[in-house]
Order: C-alpha cells, then structure tokens, then sequence
C-alpha cells in the first residue's frame, strides 16, 4: 500500500495525544479530590494542551489524503456500519468531554471532575480502538486482518503518550516526575511495544497469498498468468495498491523502529532512575524516540501491506 504521510501523521499523531489525554484524565481524579499542588497543576494544564494540540493536529492532516477535504463532515452519518464514520464521532464526544472536564474545574464542580476525566479516558481510547478497526476490518489486505493491529495501536497510544505525559511532568518540574507505578507501566509498554510488533512482521512474513486463478475464479483451468496488463499506464489503484518494499529495506526499517520506539525509552527510564538529575533530559528524549519510532512503525504498516486487487497486476 502506498504510505501516505498525511495518515502516517493522523495515526501517530492523533494516537499519541489520546494517549496522552488517556494519562491526563487519570490524573484528573486526584485533581477532583483535591490532592494538587501548584507545580502538579500546571504540568496538568501543559499535558492538556499538548495532547490538544498532536489530536487536532493529527485529525487535520486525516483530511489531506481526501479528494474533497471540504466534504469530510459527511463521514460522521455513516457511524452505524463505518468506522471511520464512529471514529468521527468518538472524536467529537472525546472533545466534549475534555472541555466538560475543564468547566467542572472552572465551576468548582470537584465531584464532576472525575466523571468527565473517566468520560475522556475511555473516549480517547475509544477512538483509538475506531481508527485500528477502519484497517483491521478491510479482508482485501491481509497483513491488517492480523489479530495484533488492535492491540499494537492501542499499546502504541498508551506508551507514547505515556512517555509524553512523564516528558511534560519533567519539564514543568512537577515532583515526583516519575513515580515507581509510572515506572513499572512505561517499562512494560516499552516492552509490550516490541513483543507486539515483533509478533505482527512475523505474522505477516508468513501470509500466503492465493494465486491467480484463485482470485479470478479460474481455479482447477490450468495455469492462469497475465497476458497483459489491464491498464496502458498507471492509474490510481497501481499507484495506492501497488507500493512494494524491498526486503531487505525492510529489516532495517524494521530494526530502526524497533530501537527508537522501545529500546531507547527503556534505556532513558533506566537513566532517569539511577541519575534523577537527568529525567528532565531523559524523558522528552524517550518521548521524541518514541515518536520517531511510532512514524517509522506506521510507515512500514502501510508500506508492508499488500492489497489482493494486486493479483490482478
């Protein structure tokens, strides 16, 4: 499939900063409670802007990759078998949940806190859920009808924006910055990170696709080759179906992102504990890895996969 940088963008991007809105609303029912302190409460102020900011920012660039961008409100009608269309919708109700949580605060609503803050948590991974089904669904491209592609976005949110949630922590000098259950969980998803995608290319490299004749129906007439091809030039399925990526291009993509979105984070956690002067370095440089990673994963996520349209090529 052709890596369109505008999903590969929506999917990292968005996935991160409903991530981090994930771990923001967790904090938000000790803010409820009242068990906040000055320099906590602006560290979660900035994670709220910041998980803002990669979510809209990553649903505006969803838009580049349509013929008519202007038209895109028309997908949230489709919500009760699209889902794309209730990941539009999951989106709009994340939003108004997050903004119901800030008017509870403005109100002095301390008991609603917590409600919009759960409302926002499970919303945000909601959408997430929504945007690894408008892929997991499609039975035309095998390599996403793999049981880890839900699984693999939603630890994929959780740990980047877990690690964006302990960067903007660090940098707002919030104490502790990074507390031992914040430890034990960003470790296990720098580790859940890699078993997962390690689990996923090799189930992928082992895909078997039918043959022509299979897909032309012509099974059991002898053999079936290509007398040629449909089209005299390129059209729009050989340029979005008919991406192709060298192997060995491959491994070292796939060796790149695993180091950048697990193995370097964990090793900056690690650093963070045992030099606690250095999290405030340690932490936004596991989050930019992270994210590095993230891009590079997503990218091979489209450019691996192989739509069986193909066959007909």
């Amino acid at each position: 499939m052709n890596p369109a940088l505008s999903v590969i963008f929506f999917t990292t991007l968005s996935g991160a900063g409903y991530g981090l809105w994930f771990w923001w609303a967790l904090d938000g029912f000790g803010l409820g409670l009242g068990r906040s302190s000055e320099d906590v409460l602006f560290a979660w102020l900035l994670a709220a802007v910041v998980g803002f900011v990669l979510v809209t920012v990553g649903l505006l660039s969803s838009t580049l990759h349509l013929g008519k961008p202007g038209r895109a409100w028309r997908a949230f009608s489709q919500w009760r078998t699209s889902w794309l269309s209730r990941e539009g919708v999951a989106s709009l109700l994340a939003y108004a949940a997050f903004v119901a949580c800030f008017m509870a605060l403005r109100w002095n609503l301390t008991a609603a806190v917590p409600l919009a803050a759960a409302a926002v948590a499970l919303l945000a991974l909601g959408t997430v859920c929504c945007t690894a089904m408008i892929y997991a669904c499609l039975k035309t491209v095998p390599a996403w009808r793999q049981k880890l592609v839900l699984p693999g976005y939603l630890v994929f949110a959780l740990h980047t924006g877990g690690l964006l949630h302990a960067a903007v922590y660090a940098l707002a000098g919030a104490r502790p910055v990074l507390t031992a259950p914040a430890l034990v969980i960003l470790a296990t998803t720098s580790l859940a990170t890699a078993w997962i995608k390690e689990g996923y290319w090799h189930a992928i490299d082992r895909i078997q696709f039918p043959s022509r004749a299979a897909a032309t129906g012509l099974e059991g007439f002898g053999n079936v080759t290509t007398f040629e091809r449909p089209h005299t030039q390129a059209n729009y399925l050989t340029h979005e179906m008919g991406f192709v990526l060298a192997r060995k291009h491959s491994a070292r993509l796939r060796l790149l992102a695993l180091l950048a979105f697990a193995v370097l984070p964990l090793l900056a956690l690690i650093a963070s504990v045992l030099l606690p002067g250095s999290a405030v370095f340690a932490l936004p440089l596991a989050a930019l890895a992270a994210l590095a990673g993230a891009f590079v994963e997503r990218w091979l996520f489209f450019a691996e996969a192989r739509h069986l349209v193909m066959l007909y090529y």
